[in-house]
């Protein structure tokens, strides 16, 4: 049976062992980079730069929440603005691997830029067991190459240290539960971001739509959940890049379809689709086509993983 406090006394004393000088730690505001922040901290205390890359690609408001959660934590915070590198590196892409791929490079130059800056040689990560297992090697397929892992380019100038690397994301929720941490129970988000959930080209404009359509869902699903409802594992909406004729008003309208996903799962490698409510569902495409221009069809993901993944890239 999995020891929470057992497991955080042995990670602290493995980092002391491990990390000798000055680091830094690649944080999200997610769970994993959360835990894996705190953690580095009580090894480390000083010793732990904690880096935010605001990439342009993050959710409605994620980055104030952020720098709010951090700034909390006893460690240097420093936040980076890179939405226009970001930006210009995925323009004209449309592969998800290469998207993946692209990110996680730029990530990694962000961070050894910062790292130089700091005079450190190590980078932390909030790496867990389904990010390597997806992302191939050895007899492994790739299903998809998480930017932590796959991403990576081939020579880096930091030491990487993944002091998570073999727990699963119900392992790493007790383990925030135990360390205190109000992002405990925060739906994931994967470290790409909100580029995967737009099929196709990254641009400005598609990003705006899709931040949106994201705070519409998690908005009106954590509604029903305050009435009641049991919470899903991880719940978003998706850009697909084909279009269909529709009616506003009295007019014609060839508009963007929109994807609604929701989740049951334990430990991400498998899920199964949520059974929404159909009231729930009607209330946010109502919400998705009014508020949203260029948006006029709203259809729901029924697949559960396997055969599907639970983002769309």
């Amino acid at each position: 049976m999995f020891d929470e406090g057992k497991f955080v006394e042995e990670a602290v004393k493995k980092l002391k062992e491990e990390v000798k000088g000055k680091a830094i730690i690649a944080v999200s505001g997610g769970v994993d980079s959360s835990v894996a922040a705190k953690i580095g901290s009580m090894a480390l205390g000083e010793n732990l730069v904690a880096v935010y890359v605001d990439t342009g690609l993050m959710r409605k408001n994620e980055s104030r929440e952020v720098e709010s959660l951090f700034k909390e934590m006893p460690l240097k915070f420093v936040k980076v603005d890179a939405e226009e590198r970001f930006l210009q590196a995925l323009k004209g892409v449309v592969d998800p691997e290469e998207k993946r791929k692209i990110i996680g490079e730029l990530f990694i130059k962000i961070f050894e830029e910062v790292a130089e800056k700091e005079k450190a040689e190590y980078l932390i990560q909030g790496t867990i067991a389904p990010d390597w297992i997806e992302s191939g090697g050895g007899l492994r397929d790739t299903i998809k190459s998480h930017h932590n892992v796959g991403g990576l380019p081939s020579i880096l100038k930091l030491k990487i240290v993944e002091p998570l690397r073999d727990l699963y994301k119900d392992e790493v929720r007790k383990v925030a539960k135990y360390l205190r941490l109000k992002v405990a129970e925060r739906q994931p988000f994967p470290g790409p971001g909100l580029a995967i959930r737009i099929i196709g080209e990254v641009t400005k404009e598609r990003l705006e739509i899709i931040r949106e359509a994201c705070h519409i869902v998690e908005e009106e699903i954590e509604k029903e959940v305050a009435k009641g409802m049991e919470k899903p594992w991880q719940y978003f909406a998706v850009l697909l890049p084909v279009r269909s004729v529709g009616v506003h008003g009295d007019r014609r309208a060839y508009g963007y379809t929109i994807v609604v996903r929701s989740v049951a799962s334990i430990d991400a490698m498998t899920a199964s689709f949520s059974h929404l409510p159909y009231h729930l569902l009607e209330r946010i495409s109502i919400r998705i086509t009014n508020e949203i221009k260029g948006i006029n069809r709203i259809v729901y993901d029924i697949t559960n993983k396997p055969p599907a993944t639970i983002e769309w890239e």
